[in-house]
């Protein structure tokens, strides 16, 4: 693309979203506004055939030397030293590096229309940067358009028109009548949706009552569905709000004095509760407290089905950045639930290595400084979300690996296999094994990586993890067998991408009719008696 049109197109963003200027090395088709296949990446013209040479192979399970080759997107051998037989495979060599399955991210907010405005990473800017990051596949929330699943399902279905790799869904329930239960079933029977998300925050919006949880889970349990929610007391965190608007605080920092970690337990404690009463699995999202940890690891050790899943901003960050004097740097930093005072990262992560919680994602929910700035003299009004598609995997690998806390296998576990399991779509996505996708990354322990704003690939102009530097870094990214990233490159289109379906009951269901069947027998009722002569 030459210059001039690049500078056009910058210029055509910054008009439309008010943000500062990008680097160059982050104009991903400048922010993906007017691209085409000719001026924005390209499709991929390497050969269907793909052989990666002397790598080391890392699942879940086990790691060894060996090759990996593929044929028309699907892994077809795992073994050391196969030959090159054909001219047309291309070759990788991966010598002294890892080869893994590429990321896989759970939790994302791509054109999500939120307090006021839509997120700034489409899903092709969204995606692009997190293909820079590794991570082949995430899985987005589609919030229903005027209560209704089907609209929200089909709008987001556009939305996804430009994305460039794979991608699934998960479904918000912000309401409760007959038909969104009928629409439930369509989700999952027909659009290959398998979880759907309440809100138990953001009163006035997406908050939803107690009564409207019982009635989702219960439907979710009989369709094979994942219940997920966001575990925060709406009523107490709007009390929280206004006090601290009494008390004359109204900067960013006055968003994590207004839901306090004790909110956060509270509702994950009621939330875990709720999901016993029903008997069905729960997926509590952003796990970034000790207290929403405590309960979840007292739910699993008396054997519930309970996954935890914290976000990358709550293992690496604290509260600090709040407090900071200027507003800008303060608010790219408010999300919910917070970013807690130093102390829950370390916890957080000392739980994840243990397996109290099991998966990492991000909550990559991206506003601009002009959008921040929204909320420049009410922190209520600043919209939440920070980045993490894109740095994802290399601060859990620097964090996690490199401190010593886990293992290779243990880091393609909670960035890959885990989330591939729990959405019932292992051993085709999170596996290098022979029949799974050739989803794919190369990953050199001994490089390094530097986190900027002005070189990142998001179109945000803030990062919250901005100056953060570590060791391990991926050098290429492959999608469906295909090279999508390398040398710092885009190797793909818009619109390239791939809805991946998700079909329900996963293995957090076995057992589940057995525990209602144990239940039923033992209830001793109703008890037979005799009306009195």
């Amino acid at each position: 693309m030459a210059y001039s049109c690049k500078s056009l197109l910058l210029l055509s963003f910054l008009i439309l979203h008010g943000s500062l200027p990008l680097s160059q090395s982050n104009q991903f088709c400048d922010a993906g506004v007017g691209y085409t296949e000719s001026t924005c990446g390209f499709p991929s013209t390497s050969s269907s055939k793909l052989l990666i040479k002397g790598g080391t192979v890392v699942n879940a399970h086990n790691q060894e030397v060996a090759d990996v080759y593929v044929e028309d997107g699907v892994i077809v051998a795992v073994r050391p030293n196969i030959k090159q037989v054909d001219e047309d495979v291309t070759l990788l060599d991966a010598t002294g590096k890892y080869v893994m399955p590429g990321g896989i991210d759970p939790h994302t907010h791509l054109a999500m229309e939120f307090m006021g405005t839509e997120t700034i990473d489409d899903f092709f800017s969204g995606q692009a940067a997190a293909l820079a990051g590794g991570t082949t596949m995430h899985i987005d929330f589609v919030i229903p358009v005027g209560g209704s699943l089907v609209a929200g399902f089909e709008a987001y279905k556009k939305k996804a028109k430009k994305s460039c790799m794979n991608y699934g869904f998960h479904m918000a329930i912000t309401k409760w009548d007959e038909s969104v239960s009928r629409e439930m079933e369509i989700m999952v029977k027909e659009k290959g949706i398998n979880s759907f998300k309440f809100f138990m925050a953001y009163k006035g919006s997406l908050m939803i009552s107690d009564e409207l949880l019982l009635q989702g889970f219960k439907r979710c349990k009989s369709l094979g569905a994942l219940a997920m929610v966001h575990a925060e007391n709406g009523d107490a965190v709007f009390e929280g709000q206004n006090r601290m608007i009494d008390l004359g605080i109204t900067g960013p920092e006055g968003h994590a004095l207004s839901r306090p970690p004790v909110l956060e337990g509270e509702a994950t404690a009621r939330v875990i509760r709720l999901a016993k009463f029903v008997n069905t699995p729960l997926y509590v999202v952003h796990v970034m407290s000790i207290d929403a940890m405590e309960e979840i690891s007292k739910a699993r050790k008396s054997g519930q089905k309970v996954v935890g899943e914290p976000v990358v901003s709550g293992l690496v960050l604290n509260d600090s950045g709040l407090w900071n004097p200027d507003f800008i740097t303060a608010a790219k930093y408010v999300m919910s639930p917070p970013i807690r005072e130093a102390g829950h990262d370390k916890a957080l992560q000392a739980a994840l290595s243990t397996g109290v919680l099991q998966l990492v994602g991000t909550d990559h929910c991206t506003f601009n400084s002009t959008q921040k700035a929204f909320g420049i003299d009410d922190f209520r009004k600043i919209p939440n979300g920070v980045n993490g598609i894109e740095e994802r995997m290399h601060l859990v690998w620097d964090t996690m690996v490199e401190s010593g806390q886990i293992s290779v296998t243990d880091f393609v576990r909670i960035t890959s296999t885990e989330c591939a399991r729990i959405f019932n779509i292992y051993p085709r996505k999170g596996a290098i094994l022979v029949g799974s996708d050739a989803d794919i990354i190369i990953f050199n322990p001994n490089s390094s990586f530097e986190i900027s704003a002005r070189t990142h690939h998001s179109r945000t102009d803030t990062n919250v993890y901005d100056g953060r530097k570590g060791k391990g870094k991926v050098e290429v990214t492959i999608v469906g067998g295909r090279v999508a990233w390398q040398d710092d490159e885009l190797k793909v289109a818009p619109g390239s991408g791939k809805y991946i379906e998700m079909p329900p009951f996963n293995y957090l269901f076995d057992g589940i009719d057995k525990a209602d069947a144990k239940y039923l027998s033992s209830l001793q009722a109703p008890v037979k008696r005799f009306s009195a002569s």
